[in-house]
């Protein structure tokens, strides 16, 4: 299957060109606009420093309905303890810094680039992406951030600094999201620590069903979701 490569107009190949991988097309740029019809349409950027922009439309895809959240013994006791206090969207540019530089299993960083914290610094602005903070003593100590659109919640990256900071944190964003009505989360990649708190893998085209269901449209403005509330 061919990679396509972007041009200047706001269009995507169709999701079902993907090579195995989920690789979709190469190129483009990181506006605002053409960001958000990615969304819309479940493709995402991932790519490192020295590649170009690298558009992304994974099959299987890991989601989460937030009702299907599921809360560890100890998780739970963690939440009952509360030695950590949870912001909405208070310190965006410290929890994306954060993720971007906090030291990885597999690496010293992650995938989120000078270009990408500048992209994303004004989705937030736009009041399409959201930062949700774990703090302790005063300290920030954990986090997430993502993208809200209709219903759904497009996770991108957390970290912690303190052991069950990150957990506190999206147990709380979920929590918070059924307060919402949300329907959907989508977490992008698979992970055991996603699946162990409800999270599991659909075929593409369920996702698209999803997300269609959860009120998410092809769109370069799509509409905001209520997050933070």
């Amino acid at each position: 299957m061919p990679i396509y490569r972007l041009i200047d107009d706001l269009i995507f190949p169709p999701q079902d060109h993907a090579e195995e991988g989920g690789l979709l097309a190469v190129g483009g740029d990181l506006s605002p606009r053409r960001l958000l019809l990615a969304y819309s349409m479940g493709i995402f950027p991932w790519f490192s420093e020295e590649e170009p922009i690298l558009w992304w439309t994974p099959d299987p895809r890991c989601i989460l309905k937030p009702s299907e959240l599921r809360i560890s013994r100890s998780l739970a006791k963690e939440l009952r303890r509360g030695r950590f206090h949870i912001t909405f969207d208070q310190a965006f540019s410290n929890v994306i810094r954060a993720c971007a530089q906090t030291p990885r299993k597999d690496g010293p960083g992650t995938w989120i680039t000078a270009d990408m914290l500048a992209a994303y610094e004004l989705l937030h602005h736009l009041g399409y992406a959201h930062s949700v903070e774990c703090w302790c003593e005063g300290c920030l100590v954990g986090g997430l951030y993502g993208i809200s659109l209709g219903g759904c919640f497009f996770g991108e990256s957390m970290f912690h600094l303190t052991p069950n900071a990150s957990k506190v944190a999206f147990a709380t964003l979920v929590r918070h999201l059924i307060s919402l009505g949300y329907q959907l989360i989508d977490c992008q990649q698979s992970s055991s620590h996603l699946f162990s708190m409800g999270a599991r893998e659909v075929a593409r085209i369920e996702f698209f069903q999803l997300l269609e269901a959860a009120g998410v449209r092809p769109s370069t403005l799509p509409a905001k979701g209520a997050f933070p509330g």
